[in-house]
């Protein structure tokens, strides 16, 4: 998957967009800059107008060599990208120049932490896709088609990849707890239920002594919990709910229960210690999305290869995920609406797979054969389409809200790690939780 600065969401503090690796090669994290006045490859010098694509990090697009494809398709345009490594970087500096109309790129990307606000308070400022010449709403997730819809009901942003999530696991772990290691045995020891994934962790400790732990935090079982959940943080009406909501406060709780049970190996995701774990064999499993499995590999190593394997999570999850958006403020809307339509397509976003393993939001792309046959050498060639897309299709419509990011990093850098690393209480990391994000909302 598209690697950029680091995934967004329930990760750490200073964390974000959906950051990753290919699923077959890790890609680098470092600024894209435009290419130069006449290096444009195909269409070059006969461009009649120029498209900008402003994104963050190694988006993936102009590396799949989607761009070069659209202008040798349509010898009249020519495609020029800028990228900010950092989505925290990117995005302020996005809505500044939503504010004024000017400093646009032709086509915006957008993460999906980002994209309630966008669509909650800059939607009159952007094109309806929707109504886009060649764009088909019954191609894509019906949860990720509502999250780029405003209210009004113009979808102003289209979905590019997605986050399901699976359990990655190490074989020779479970094989030595005398779990079994067949992925869809895996799979059914937990299937449908994420306490039975906690149960799992017992019986794997039982055998497994306290040498290697079950998982790999705390906070990323919170996470891949939350990830599956329609009302998480805020309620049907856009007010902050996640103090009365049973499924976060019950998400917390049961996360926190891996870390009082001695199966937490107690690490703050995307940190050295973290990434050291994958290599040391540190823990069995992790909550791993689609774009993860690069990551590993590259943190694992060669002598990772056929130890690790990835199952189906206990109930269909996400953790990440972008879109593209037309501003009406740049100099060819028009043109840019198309441009964003077909890097969107369902054919297109099956190559950006094939080529960067960002798994496709189109769910038409799931029939296409460099998606549904896809496997994995080094996770034991585990058919990772189907196993992802299966986890897509499952996800529900999910409440978003503008403040999702500041809530999620809390619940977990604040609250889930005082639990897990420091001993605490549930009860104590959820008020000291609570306590952050009532300071950070200004509540």
């Amino acid at each position: 998957m598209r690697a950029r600065s680091r995934p967004s969401s329930p990760a750490p503090l200073g964390a974000l967009a959906v950051a990753a690796a290919a699923a077959l090669l890790l890609a680098g994290c470092s600024q894209d800059p435009a290419d130069p006045p006449g290096q444009g490859g195909a269409g070059s010098g006969k461009a009649t107008t120029t498209l900008t694509v402003g994104v963050f990090g190694a988006f993936g697009l102009k590396e799949a060599g989607l761009y070069d494809e659209y202008m040798a398709q349509n010898p009249g345009v020519r495609i020029e990208q800028t990228s900010i490594e950092r989505n925290e970087n990117y995005y302020p500096q996005l809505l500044t120049h939503l504010g004024t109309g000017s400093g646009l790129a032709d086509v915006q990307a957008v993460e999906v932490n980002n994209i309630a606000e966008i669509t909650a308070t800059q939607a009159d400022k952007l094109v309806d896709l929707g109504r886009a010449p060649g764009v088909d709403k019954a191609a894509y997730l019906p949860w990720k088609w509502a999250q780029g819809t405003a209210k009004n009901g113009a979808t102003v942003a289209l979905g590019t990849d997605i986050g399901p999530q699976g359990i990655c696991y190490r074989k020779d772990l479970f094989a030595a707890a005398g779990l079994p290691t067949d992925r869809a045995a895996v799979g059914a020891l937990w299937a449908g239920d994420w306490n039975k994934y906690l149960e799992t962790g017992k019986a794997y400790k039982a055998k497994a002594g306290d040498g290697k732990a079950f998982v790999d935090s705390a906070s990323g079982v919170m996470a891949a919990v939350t990830g599956g959940s329609a009302q998480r943080f805020y309620d049907d009406q856009g007010k902050v709910a996640y103090k009365t909501n049973p499924a976060v406060r019950g998400a917390f709780d049961l996360a926190a229960r891996f870390a009082s049970e001695g199966l937490s190996a107690k690490l703050q995701q995307f940190t050295p210690a973290w990434d050291q774990g994958f290599s040391n064999g540190n823990f069995a499993t992790v909550s791993c999305p689609a774009w993860m499995l690069g990551y590993i590999q590259d943190k694992a190593g060669p002598a990772g290869k056929d130890k690790w394997d990835v199952a189906a999570a206990p109930k269909p999850s996400n953790w990440g995920g972008s879109f593209l958006v037309v501003p009406k403020a740049g100099k060819h809307a028009q043109e840019a609406a198309k441009l964003a339509a077909w890097l969107t397509a369902p054919a297109q976003q099956a190559k950006l797979f094939e080529k960067r393993g960002s798994f496709p939001s189109a769910s038409a792309a799931y029939r296409l054969p460099t998606v549904a046959g896809a496997h994995h050498a080094y996770f034991g060639d585990a058919p990772i389409g189907e196993i992802f897309a299966r986890a897509a299709e499952g996800v529900p419509v999910t409440v978003l809200g503008p403040k999702d990011l500041v809530i999620a990093q809390n619940l977990a850098d604040v609250g889930m790690l005082q639990v897990d690393q420091k001993g605490r209480s549930a009860q104590e990391g959820w008020d000291a939780a609570v306590a952050a994000i009532d300071n950070a909302l200004d509540q």
